[in-house]
């Protein structure tokens, strides 16, 4: 569904190896997205667990993941794993790493509502080389990275042109693990300035709606690495500018993220700081 431009070449890899990993990914992606729409088709027969608030997990989630992690094993075995629903492997500076989310938005999927995804990221040498989100129940597959570009079902996309808030509509991701304190004194400036809000329950999505032009920027307090990480290499494949997500152990901690297009990213950076 999606085209492939040529990975660049990193320390450690070269050409062809990433190249086979992001055609690698792009099937998988699709491979685990038809098999959590299955699920989500049948959702009335899910189990479902509560991890926190807010926050809920099915059989759905585990076995998604683990069909995408057992695929990356046999294919790529000196790669390490890093996902949302099952413990890590060991992880090693310059080590090649896949960041996965099994299913982004869980409580939508849940819910009956469509606003879900499969996310995988690949980061090696502390860079996210790329990354591909599939929402199948929309059948919409973004994928790119900063030096291949950004597509939305294989055709190229790009940031929008917006050079404010005010021309657009911006996410405002929140989750309890930040808390209100953290997420009201932003989004209150982002309303105090104009702007407007839109939140659909998955941050990968979210992400990769700044990357098609749909939103003007996006902006949480606390966001995990599954969440983004595949996400953010098709943002900087549109052109979007973002904060430093990998800052402070942001890849196993979770960190605050901004993205939007260069243009309006310095106004939302001020409206979350409150500068």
């Amino acid at each position: 569904m999606a085209m492939r431009a040529a990975c660049a070449v990193r320390p450690g890899f070269g050409r062809t190896e990433m190249n086979e990993r992001y055609d690698f990914g792009l099937a998988l992606v699709q491979e685990a997205g038809k098999l959590a729409l299955g699920y989500f088709n049948a959702r009335d027969q899910l189990t479902i667990q509560n991890k926190g608030p807010q926050d809920l997990a099915s059989e759905a989630d585990v076995n998604t993941e683990l069909l995408i992690r057992d695929r990356l094993a046999k294919a790529f075995p000196q790669d390490a794993f890093l996902g949302e629903e099952t413990a890590p492997t060991e992880y090693t500076a310059g080590q090649g790493i896949w960041v996965v989310d099994p299913i982004d938005g869980t409580q939508p999927f849940i819910l009956g509502m469509t606003s879900w995804c499969v996310s995988i990221g690949f980061m090696q040498d502390g860079v996210i080389q790329f990354g591909m989100v599939y929402a199948p129940a929309r059948d919409e597959l973004f994928a790119g990275g900063r030096d291949i570009g950004a597509t939305l079902n294989g055709k190229p996309i790009r940031v929008s042109g917006a050079r404010s808030v005010r021309e657009g509509i911006t996410y405002a991701g929140y989750s309890p693990k930040s808390g209100p304190h953290e997420f009201l004194p932003g989004f209150t400036r982002l309303l105090e300035k104009g702007g407007m809000f839109y939140r659909d329950g998955s941050g990968a999505l979210g992400l990769c709606y700044v990357a098609a032009g749909r939103l003007v920027g996006f902006f949480e307090p606390l966001i995990r690495s599954w969440d983004a990480l595949g996400a953010l290499a098709v943002c900087e494949g549109a052109g979007a500018q973002r904060s430093d997500f990998l800052s402070h152990d942001g890849l196993f901690k979770g960190n605050s993220l901004i993205v939007a297009p260069p243009a309006v990213y310095g106004e939302i950076e001020g409206i979350v700081s409150g500068a």
